[in-house]
């Protein structure tokens, strides 16, 4: 199933956990979500600066924008992660989602401030429910302490899956489901970019040195950005707002 590739404004800051060790003095083991866009290639800079050993996940879901999964392998493999797991499967089964249903249309040139109306097609039902529960599974095998995430509840689509209170209640189940939780270790997950907005995300990275060329957000699945798609006009308008350009190339750059 699993194939090894090589190796502002008063928002909440990111936590330092730099001090935080198992009890045999070695860096911490994370465990760290990856799509290779702009949001989660943060997460796994950060988790290095709190000085943990990574182990990068990413899934290939037969999503649209499979594209992405050559960013996480660049971006992987930029960090020097300690490993790196790509989990096959198929949601395109049941669809569901413009992102696993082509014939849904993509939602394009939407405004910005109508993107959060509603939850938008692009939603992929329970995806980061399934995907957090393989990082928890992969997690407790190699003994590691933390699962990173970059969700983020500000300057998105509305997703139900990337909100505070759906990732204190995985937190729950994070505990109660699994050996290490109940003995009292239970695997921490870690949203350092929650309640970040977009242009403190890219502050953040370009602090942290994330290379932002290897990343990729757009939903349209071609060779370059789309451009219009919703992530991609996030992406861009938080680049703009910030006075700097995204290296990376566009269909169109609005």
């Amino acid at each position: 199933m699993a194939v090894e590739q090589p190796a502002t404004t008063e928002q909440s800051q990111p936590q330092d956990r730099r001090d935080r060790s198992t009890p045999q003095g070695h860096p911490p083991k994370a465990v760290v979500l990856l799509s290779g866009g702009l949001d989660s290639s943060t997460v796994l800079y950060q988790a290095k600066a709190d000085g943990c050993e990574c182990y990068a996940l990413s899934f290939d879901y037969q999503q649209r924008h499979r594209r992405e999964l050559q960013a996480a392998v660049a971006i992987a493999q930029a960090a020097g992660v300690a490993a790196h797991q790509v989990v096959r499967f198929d949601l395109t089964q049941w669809g569901g989602s413009a992102l696993t249903d082509n014939q849904l249309d993509l939602p394009s040139d939407r405004p910005l401030d109508g993107m959060a109306a509603d939850i938008p097609i692009t939603y992929v039902p329970a995806r980061n429910t399934i995907f957090l529960s393989f990082a928890l599974a992969y997690a407790e095998a190699i003994d590691a302490q933390r699962v990173y995430i970059g969700v983020n509840a500000l300057d998105y689509s509305g997703y139900p899956d990337c909100r505070p209170d759906y990732l204190a209640a995985m937190q729950s189940v994070f505990q109660l489901g699994t050996r290490q939780g109940r003995e009292g270790q239970p695997i921490e997950i870690v949203a350092p970019l929650v309640e970040l907005r977009k242009t403190d995300i890219i502050q953040l990275g370009d602090r942290l040195g994330v290379p932002w060329a290897d990343t990729w957000s757009c939903y349209a699945g071609g060779d370059r950005s789309c451009g219009r798609c919703d992530s991609c006009r996030l992406r861009l308008a938080a680049f703009a707002e910030l006075g700097l350009t995204d290296p990376v190339p566009y269909e169109v750059r609005p």
